[in-house]
């Protein structure tokens, strides 16, 4: 018995779902592209069978059921004989081990361990939700079992998914203040598609990133239970059969039939690579657990081997005896070849009239590669004379400079290994790290200032130092300086000056140590970490040669210099001969100053952490054109760091670096182009670059952390670690730590290489090949091309403006201060998404002593406030512990370098516990930043507001700043004649701008200010001031907002409110026009209900028009139309009669007969006359108004950039004027007005539609189970919004002009219809996308349709979109109309009739046509195609100022880059009013001569083709008739490359495609028509 909805039962089983959806995990699958802001869709598919091998795998498994039940091989029980014999379990089916491997592969993927899938019920293919838990230990086995009991249980609370939604958005609302919820899930796993889930999948699709169908081989994915909505193309094979077929069996068959993967996806988020290596993933799990089906899930080697070939081979030689000398043998040859080069160009401080550089540098000391060698030498000397001894350490306090390279160098000629101390460290951390180095000589430079007290003591006492100099200092002319050990005594280095120009002709090796750097340690002592000769320049031929540098280069010292990147701003500029560019601490520390020193020296390749990065663009306002390479290492690189950079210089190649301390060097690369050569390629790059692809001899290896000997597939999340020759030594005096983290290749432990460098004689300083692998601690993934993206720290390590920092090492010493009870550190963002250290802590009981006495009744942050009074709580008790806070900061600061020290202290009265008794981290309160610093200061919360008052909200009359400045030099150029000076607040296009003009002017934005701008932003804001806000939110990383969610301030000069557009109130503007509908009818009678009538027509000349003025007169509708009167704007009759003969000639639908037989006669008038009466005479107005019987309004205004107020007078008020002439005369007339799918395009509509769909296929369901839902089980289901809808959805949120005028006619016809007074009898026609005549294959040149087809033949690409295109032929449109027409009396309400295509089509169908007909257009990911355009478009635009000729997308660019029909999925529309209608004059579907016209087919699609050919406007096709097209290049929608998906030929060999020949069109002389249609 069916269950009802009102029944206690049913409401029991949502109240389960509900409980089951809880909590909800919000799974983030690896993408390939940045997910875009809002929910957009290009649908792509790929294919495969499973191979012979999986599908006995699938057997093996199945198998393994049988072993289950009977351990000891006794299957007595299970006989045949009797019938009876069953098994205790259900046995698994093949999904049930494919979806358990699909489970598998989304937990590897992800990490997670609460995966939830949309499915079908196996019993009635209903939608069902399996929320599936896995953990890396399960075995597969027990996996499989685990998703059949989901499922089991799934199925017997079966409950339509919209009514599951409901409840769960119903529950979620009275918690989240009504706040829309995340998708359920966004991964399908569905088994052959039945009827009642088509709507389901159709309803999900936008939410849904995966959908995996399992299907018989050639199964046809756009099948569903209705036969007409099908598509004509199968989209997977020739010869696909139907949905629900299921082939007859033999005993000769398989013992497990063909199947076939399917992988639906978007592919603005997926490229084809990655989902290709998932369905190989998919058999390859299957034919690992096959032969051990109880392995573990997390055990299971994924890896494949196409994967094999792109991914790291741990086996391959790293060139480990590759030693290129040391940098210091180098660095002399380099002094002796070119000894009077500059090797060090310094900025200094210096007076105003000396203007080699701007302020505050306005001196250059230069310093040649022989002063350098001296000096060097002359310390060097010092050392050696002194004690100091081969691989002992010097170290180096040290200050920016030229003469912290003499003493690296000095050092490193000495044999000795350098490290260096930054002043700026308390003395608490430089007495740490002395301790830790136990140095025997110390090089104070002078500029550094001298030892603090508390150092000095350190040195004295703990230490047993050899030498030290007191105050270094290389003088002009290149002398160098040691200062005196006493007052008054000789200089340090005096007895050593006759040794500068002797090499100390120490031999370094490549295991010699050189370097001790340091690290954080989680007990809160840093480690040091020695680094070896290798790689201070082994990897520095491969950048010359990868990166194009050499001596002619000009490099900066930018790094912080205690920190190890130093090393890379001094030896790769002595390695090639280079400069090295010092700049002064001014240079540094002024916004803005660093890129104005950085262009006037002319540099050309830079070393920068992201946060230097930031300070060097922030306020920076010079230009950089010399730099050309920035390599950026130390923190996370975001593309808003890139984007800012390019912004300052066109023609840099970002080069983002990967490495740690251990591995001595950066290791890895990822390359980002000059904006100036690839403007788009950061727009298909995610918001964090990747680390790359380990540079030469590096490999980066990410290990499955279940199963240390497997390397992770493609997708995978495992642990990075680097495998080089190049690695540091190891940590000092740390030999547990170097065990755990530098390790053999346990990979690959047999390997064995021969050794090139024993008996050499750098050799004797070699300790052998070690093939190592450090551990860096790192979660990462492999890209589809073998790029490594980081994902996240295996421990809680982290990276902040560049320092790694260790949170145990803060929590450490925190916990030692007396006053502190429980402690914990995290890195938070705060809401402008920069991280902060963030430490929570539960003051002890000596506290008291230190707080407020202020703060009586103020207390500490309680676990679980939240919102206001969690804000407000915090504010508090940060006030009433102020003086703690302030303690425990100075505690830290003499533990910590200043980098580590936590910017928030957040005190809490107890720490919230999860249910395992640990810390809930998640549950911890976020104070925002601004709450936080009112707080210090006791100021609490302190509101405030941006801008002065009285501002008027228009920007004429003041001074423009800076960006509208260059943005008005932009417009003059390009305005055919721009005013002088140009207002701010004027519309661009008021100002002679049109569509093509705007999509230039992004593009010279773009340029201009390195901003990704939007290229529809122009519509959106098309003044000055509107531009300049739009570049400055981009600029500052903000993103722009949809409508409705824009700042209420802030938007205009001094923050005033900016008033809305009077177009965007176009609800508004209804009102005043319903008022302005006739009171009464002047006809004295209706029309005749019978005989044949005469129609009045406007928009004739259009491309719709010609064909609704063909089929009005044509012989078949002479019983229903007698004449038809022709709306004609022209100068007179003569030439109206004329521009109407030859539109209709063009057309092939003109029958001069119609003159003849004066059926057909014309009437000047104007759509848009403010005279009114559609601007014909009083006269002509008369007569019309007389004798017509209807009224057909097609005629339009029709501009996709234009607003509302430009449209009105042709759009709205025309159809005032229409309903005025129905009403008007001796009889009543009918009016039929054609609009557009374009009042549609609302979100309102969008989730509408979805709802009906997941409606219809509960209807089914009922149905199913035997329930009467009304229009449900008794009718057919809604296919989309219904004809019936009131159009109330949009009265907001329409963004087009067209749209919102289309919006006002209709309910300007709905509400005189229902107008007591008027009862007009109408009907609106709402067609798709209009095509060329089914017939002669005539189209219209201009339409959007035809100007992709011949963009992507001009590209020679086309783009990979699965998505749907709803096309209808224009004469099919045509029809609709006119017998809409000739029917309209018989109304007595507004009746809608939607035109959709029977069948419709997909764009990989209609532009796959392109390859089988002979063009070379190859199918390429769709983000790549929208960027190759764009580059296509700009590198037009630079040379010839870009137009039609060098695509024909160009004047549509900011439609098919920013916003492609397709991508933004439109409202499914229901038709059933017109089928009614086409039925009652038996033209519809039965119709079977009407039908093959309803909809695109192949043969429709040549046709259109050749026409274009004929006129001229596609090229002829390349390709020869009869020749092989290549594998993949002209497959139907879902045939991909490589797979098995050719059609079988009649001997059972597989059938090569060809080109096949097009058409020959029919009748005499064709031309091209251009602008014209109507829709």
């Amino acid at each position: 018995m069916a269950v009802r909805k009102d029944d206690a039962e049913w409401q029991a089983r949502l109240d389960r779902w509900q409980a089951r959806l809880q909590s909800l995990p919000a799974i983030a699958l690896p993408t390939d592209y940045p997910r875009p802001s809002s929910s957009q869709l290009v649908q792509a598919l790929t294919s495969t069978d499973l191979s012979n091998r999986t599908r006995s795998s699938l057997v093996r498994l199945a198998l393994h059921h049988d072993e289950e039940l009977h351990p000891d091989g006794d299957y007595s029980d299970d006989e045949d004989e009797d019938g009876e014999g069953t098994s205790r379990l259900s046995a698994p089916t093949p999904f049930h081990f494919l979806l358990a491997a699909f489970v598998v592969l989304l937990h590897r993927y992800t990490g997670d361990t609460d995966i939830v899938i949309g499915t079908n019920s196996p019993k009635t293919g209903e939608p069902l939700i399996l929320r599936i838990p896995i953990e890396a230990g399960d075995p597969f086995w027990q996996l499989v079992r685990r998703v059949q009991a989901v499922e089991a249980e799934a199925a017997s609370d079966n409950a339509p998914y919209e009514d599951i939604v409901a409840r769960l958005q119903s529950s979620s609302s009275s918690t989240s203040n009504g706040a829309p919820s995340s998708p359920i899930f966004r991964v399908r796993f569905f088994d052959e598609t039945t009827g009642s889930a088509t709507n389901f999948l159709q309803s999900t699709a936008l939410t849904t990133d995966l959908t995996v169908f399992v299907t018989g081989p050639g199964f046809n994915l756009d099948a569903s239970a209705d036969a007409d909505t099908s598509a004509s193309v199968e989209t997977l094979k020739p010869g696909a059969a139907s949905g629900t077929a299921t082939p007859s069996r033999s005993a000769r068959d398989p013992l497990l039939p063909a199947l076939s993967l399917h992988l639906s996806y978007n592919a603005l988020l997926f490229s084809s690579s990655r989902t290709k290596h998932l369905l190989a993933q998919l058999s390859r799990i299957i034919n690992e657990v096959a032969a051990h089906p109880t392995t573990s899930v997390g055990t299971i080697s994924l890896r494949t081997a196409a994967e094999n070939a792109i991914l790291p081979n741990p086996k391959e030689d790293l060139d480990f005896c590759g030693f290129m000398g040391s940098i210091t043998s180098i660095f002399e040859r380099n002094a002796k070849a070119h000894p009077e080069r500059r090797a060090i160009a310094e900025s200094l401080p210096g007076p105003a009239d000396a203007m080699e550089l701007p302020a505050p540098a306005s001196e250059i000391r230069s310093i040649t590669y022989q002063e350098l060698d001296r000096a060097s030498n002359v310390l060097a000397h010092h050392l050696i004379s002194n004690g100091v001894q081969r691989g002992e350490v010097v170290t180096t306090y040290a200050y920016r400079g030229a003469d912290l390279v003499v003493s690296v160098l000095a050092t490193l000629k000495a044999g000795a290994v350098f490290s260096v101390i930054d002043p700026a460290y308390p003395p608490v951390r430089q007495n740490i790290y002395l301790q830790v180095a136990k140095p025997r000589a110390i090089v104070v430079l002078a500029k550094a200032g001298s030892l603090h007290a508390n150092v000095r003591k350190c040195i004295q006492e703990e230490l047993e130092v050899r030498v030290e100099v007191p105050a270094l200092e290389l003088l002009d002319g290149g002398k160098v300086r040691g200062g005196s050990a006493s007052q008054g005594g000789a200089d340090v280095l005096d007895s050593a000056q006759s040794k500068a120009s002797q090499s100390t002709n120490i031999l370094l090796g490549p295991d010699s140590p050189a370097t001790l750097s340091f690290t954080s340690g989680s007990t809160g002592i840093p480690k040091g970490v020695f680094g070896r000769h290798h790689s201070l320049t082994h990897f520095f031929p491969w950048m010359g040669t990868r990166f194009n540098i050499g001596s002619g280069d000009r490099f900066t010292m930018l790094s912080g210099i205690a920190h190890d990147p130093i090393q890379r701003d001094m030896f790769t500029p002595l390695f090639f001969g280079a400069e090295l560019h010092v700049p002064t601490a001014d240079d540094i520390g002024t916004p803005g100053r660093l890129a104005e020193w950085m262009a006037a020296t002319q540099a050309t390749v830079t070393h920068l952490t992201p946060a230097m990065g930031q300070l060097l663009s922030a306020q920076a306002t010079a230009l950089i054109p010399s730099l050309r390479n920035a390599f950026f290492v130390g923190d996370v690189l975001t593309k808003r760091d890139c984007t800012r950079l390019q912004s300052l210089a066109a023609n840099v190649r970002i080069v983002n670096m990967y490495g740690t301390t251990e591995t001595q060097r950066a290791v890895s690369y990822f390359a980002i182009p000059p904006v100036s050569e690839s403007p788009s390629f950061l727009a298909t790059q995610k918001d964090i670059m990747p680390a790359g692809q380990g540079m030469k001899d590096v490999q980066l290896l990410v290990v499955n952390r279940n199963k240390r000997t497997e390397t992770c597939a493609v997708g995978e999340q495992g642990e990075i670690y680097v495998r080089s020759g190049g690695l540091a030594e190891g940590y000092l005096a740390s030999p547990e730590d170097n065990a755990a983290k530098f390790m053999h290749n346990f990979l690959a432990p047999d390997l064995t290489f021969d050794d090139t460098l024993q008996g050499k004689p750098e050799g004797q300083f070699w300790k052998g090949i070690r093939d190592r692998m450090y551990r860096t601690g790192d979660l990462g993934r492999y890209l589809p091309d073998g790029t490594v993206e980081c994902t996240g720290r295996a421990d809680d390590q982290v990276k902040i403006r560049g320092f790694r920092i260790e949170l145990g090492e803060i929590d450490t010493h925190l916990s030692r201060h007396p006053h502190v009870r429980e402690n914990v550190t995290l890195v938070r963002r705060d809401k402008d998404e920069e991280k902060v250290l963030v430490s929570y802590f539960v003051p002890g009981p000596g506290a008291k002593e230190l707080e407020e006495a202020s703060s009586a009744g103020e207390g500490a942050q309680e676990a679980g406030e939240s919102g206001p009074l969690q804000a407000k709580t915090l504010a508090k008790g940060m006030r009433k512990h102020r003086r703690l806070i302030k303690d425990m900061r100075d505690h830290l600061k003499k533990k910590l370098p200043a980098y580590s020290v936590p910017t928030l202290f957040v005190p809490l009265a107890r720490m919230p516990l999860n249910p395992n008794g640990k810390i809930d981290k998640p549950a911890l309160p976020f104070p925002d930043t601004a709450l936080a610093s009112g707080s210090k200061d006791g100021a609490g919360s302190v509101a405030t507001t941006n801008g002065a008052n009285g501002s008027s909200g228009t920007t004429s009359g003041r001074a423009p700043t800076a960006t509208e400045s260059q943005i008005s030099t932009i417009w003059s150029t390009l305005l055919p004649s721009a005013p002088k000076p140009l207002p701010l607040d004027e519309s661009f296009f008021d100002l002679g701008g049109h569509s093509i003009l705007a999509t230039r002017l992004v593009f010279e934005l773009r340029k201009a200010f390195v901003v990704a701008l939007p290229l529809g932003v122009v519509f959106e804001e098309p003044t000055v001031s509107g531009l300049a806000r739009q570049v400055e939110k981009i600029r500052e990383g903000a993103l722009l907002l949809p409508e409705g969610e824009k700042e209420k301030a802030g938007d205009k000069p001094n923050g005033s409110v900016a008033a809305p557009h009077p177009d965007d109130d176009y609800a508004a503007d209804l009102e005043k026009l319903i008022a302005r509908l006739p009171t009464k009818k002047s006809a004295s009678a209706p029309s005749s209900s019978s005989g044949p009538q005469t129609i009045f027509l406007t928009g004739a000349t259009g491309f719709l028009g010609a064909y609704i003025l063909a089929d009005l007169l044509s012989s078949s509708r002479s019983p229903h139309v007698s004449r038809v009167y022709v709306h004609i704007r022209a100068r007179d009759a003569a030439s109206a009669l004329q521009r109407l003969r030859e539109g209709g000639q063009a057309r092939a639908c003109w029958d001069e007969t119609w003159v003849k037989d004066d059926r057909l006669r014309v009437v000047l008038g104007d759509l848009a006359s403010p005279a009114g009466k559609l601007g014909m005479s009083d006269a002509d107005y008369t007569t019309v108004a007389k004798e017509a019987d209807a009224v057909l309004h097609n005629g339009a205004m029709v501009h996709w950039v234009y607003p509302y107020s430009k449209l009105k007078a042709a759009n709205v008020e025309s159809t005032l004027q229409a309903i005025e002439l129905c009403v008007a005369g001796e009889k009543e007339k009918s009016l039929t007005f054609v609009s557009s799918t374009a009042a549609l395009d609302t979100e309102h509509y969008g989730n509408l539609s979805d709802k009906i769909l997941a409606q219809g296929t509960e209807g089914k369901q009922q149905a199913a189970n035997g329930s009467t839902a009304p229009g449900t089980a008794s009718s057919p289901a809604m296919r989309g919004i219904p004809e019936s809808d009131d159009l109330q959805g949009s009265a907001s949120g329409l963004t087009t002009g067209y749209g919102q005028s289309k919006w006002v006619a209709e309910r300007l016809i709905m509400a005189a219809a229902s107008s007591p007074a008027l009862q007009l009898r109408s009907t609106i026609i709402r067609p798709s996308y209009v095509v060329g005549d089914s017939s002669s294959g005539t189209t219209n040149t201009d339409d959007f349709i035809f100007r992709l087809v011949k963009g992507c033949v001009q590209l020679g690409a086309r783009p990979d979109v699965h998505n749907r295109v709803n096309m209808t032929p224009v004469d099919h449109v045509a029809r609709i109309c006119s017998l809409a027409a000739i029917r309209a009396r018989e109304e007595k309400q507004a009746k809608v009739c939607h035109v959709t295509g029977h069948p419709q089509w997909r764009y990989n169908d209609l532009l796959g046509a392109l390859e089988r007909y002979g063009w070379v257009s190859s199918k390429v990911e769709y983000v790549r195609w929208r960027s190759m355009l764009e580059e296509h478009v700009l590198s037009s635009s630079s040379t010839t100022g870009a137009s039609e000729e060098d695509n024909a997308l160009f004047p549509l660019l900011h439609f098919v880059l920013d916003d492609l029909p397709s991508s933004t999925k439109s409202p499914e529309l229901d038709d059933r009013n017109t089928q009614a209608l086409l039925d009652s004059f038996d033209e519809g579907l039965g119709n079977e001569a009407v039908k093959a016209g309803m909809g695109m087919s192949e043969g429709l699609v040549a046709k259109y083709l050749a026409w274009l050919v004929a006129v001229g406007y596609l090229p002829k096709p390349g390709k020869a008739v009869g020749e092989v097209i290549a594998e993949g290049e002209a497959a139907l929608d879902g045939e991909e490359d490589g797979e098995r998906t050719a059609a079988i030929s009649a001997d059972g060999g597989a059938k090569k495609r060809t080109v096949k020949a097009l058409p020959q069109l029919q009748g005499g002389e064709v031309k091209a028509i251009g602008r014209g249609s109507a829709n």
